[in-house]
């Protein structure tokens, strides 16, 4: 596997040709959200509005060249404050999933969370602090192979968006 930076990630992962990218997330909080986080907690519907609306353009602009995108988030419960957050203001339009962890306990799924396309692996690496820490590329079939059955396994073991009831 290649270290690469987090600055080489978008690079790498929206490389022609086009094609779907499927995510697992694994963690029930990322600080690199903190900023949406505290907005969201102290009632900043501004903020909130704005940092989603951006985000949602973004993945529209990726998906018009091509990129579509498929999304498991694996989550305990209780929820934490932060998956709280996650559910409510997720885009109602996403291909996303919510996989409790109980479902997952048979799974066999990667430690770290991932962007999975048919050619590569991007593995997200976090530290102690749950800061990002960097990435590793891996083009090894037998790895892609195990995050493509993963996902699909956590995404036939999820409930979709919208219908997932807390």
């Amino acid at each position: 596997m290649e270290l690469i930076s987090t600055d080489r990630l978008s690079e790498v992962l929206f490389t022609e040709p086009a094609q779907e990218i499927r995510k697992l997330e694994l963690r029930d909080h990322y600080e690199i959200d903190r900023e949406l986080f505290d907005a969201w907690k102290s009632g900043d519907e501004e903020t909130v509005a704005t940092t989603m609306a951006g985000s949602r353009e973004d993945s529209r602009k990726r998906e018009a060249r091509g990129f579509e995108y498929r999304r498991v988030r694996v989550i305990s419960e209780p929820l934490s404050e932060y998956q709280r957050m996650a559910i409510e203001i997720a885009n109602p339009a996403e291909r996303l999933r919510w996989l409790p962890r109980p479902r997952a306990s048979t799974l066999a799924l990667p430690v770290n969370d991932c962007l999975i396309r048919n050619d590569l692996v991007i593995f997200i690496l976090l530290d102690g602090e749950n800061q990002q820490a960097g990435c590793q590329l891996s083009t090894d079939p037998a790895v892609i192979r195990f995050c493509n059955e993963a996902f699909d396994h956590a995404w036939d073991h999820a409930i979709p968006n919208g219908e997932y009831q807390p």
